[in-house]
């Protein structure tokens, strides 16, 4: 909504402007802003809220924040929630940062300010541990860069909504802190990807776990059956009705399962489930679409990636 625009009216309790007449024209995105100490764990607090379901954009000028939220209430909802990631990295453009909080409070756009803290002594020792300069230390130490940043970001701190200290946090402990203030009712979600390979080829680099299906008869040495691939009823069928296949996917399901609700606990978002046979054709596909439909039906977001069919 265009603050000089007289025709419409704000509708501050729905958060949406009309025309005359009570028609809605739109809804104006809730938004977040991430600022903080380099290496508080901006990227991590960003990487959550994105997880959630945020629209996040990282280091956007504070200039352009009030155009981002315009372009988002013009989406018809599908923008609804919006976070800037704002750091010293665009220091030429962080003193418009208070002038566009004010635009916003104009335009009676809800905003709040998350601020990553954390001690001198824990940022010095990721720094360290990276082996990568403070953006601001210049020619200086590590500490000169710190104390710096705290003096251009102390007025942003004592505006912040929320202040989490990171000094004593692990990734995981600052993805709950966020998870608390933002995911609401709903638990966040664990979205999987099975995946089927040939061990020929490799094994996928991205693989958080492996299942080998060379335990089964290959159904490559079944003339009739060779043409086809796990795809196929037939293939299928013969996969499964092999002992212990059925047994295999029950309680390999139910250990996915379990594995499911620790990632949760810790954080963990996404999981990619390799499963692989020789050649990626037979075996490994069959079983994989079984997998994810057990899955999914245990209410576990899933696809199904076969990376080496047709490979042979």
């Amino acid at each position: 909504m265009n603050e000089h625009d007289t025709d419409g009216a704000a509708d501050v309790s729905t958060g949406t402007t009309t025309e005359p007449g009570g028609t809605a024209e739109a809804a104006i995105p809730e938004l977040v802003i991430i600022s903080g100490m380099s290496g508080a764990g901006r990227s991590t607090a960003a990487k959550c809220l994105e997880d959630l379901g945020w629209f996040v954009v990282d280091n956007l000028p504070p200039a352009l924040i009030p155009t981002m939220v315009e372009l988002g209430a013009r989406s018809q909802g599908n923008v609804a929630r919006i976070a800037v990631v704002v750091d010293v990295r665009g220091r030429r453009f962080f003193d418009n940062l208070r002038e566009s909080l004010a635009d916003l409070a104009a335009k009676q756009v809800t905003c709040r300010i998350v601020f990553l803290e954390s001690s001198d002594d824990a940022l010095v020792r990721r720094f360290e541990s990276v082996r990568r300069p403070h953006p601001l230390q210049g020619d200086g130490r590590i500490v000169d860069g710190i104390a710096a940043e705290r003096d251009l970001l102390r007025e942003l701190r004592g505006d912040a909504d929320l202040v989490i200290d990171t000094s004593s946090l692990n990734v995981h402990e600052l993805r709950a802190k966020m998870d608390a203030q933002f995911a609401g009712d709903e638990k966040p979600e664990l979205r999987a990807t099975v995946m089927s390979f040939g061990f020929k080829y490799g094994l996928p680099v991205d693989a958080d776990l492996v299942v080998d299906m060379r335990f089964l008869p290959n159904p490559h040495w079944v003339p009739e059956l060779r043409p086809f691939t796990g795809l196929n009823e037939e293939v299928s069928n013969y996969v499964f009705n092999q002992p212990g296949a059925k047994e295999f996917l029950d309680r390999y399901t139910e250990l996915l399962q379990m594995i499911a609700a620790g990632y949760r606990r810790e954080g963990k978002r996404y999981v990619t489930v390799a499963v692989g046979c020789t050649g990626g054709k037979h075996r490994s596909v069959a079983t994989s679409e079984k997998l994810a439909a057990a899955l999914v039906a245990a209410g576990i977001e899933t696809v199904v990636v076969h990376r080496d069919l047709g490979r042979e």
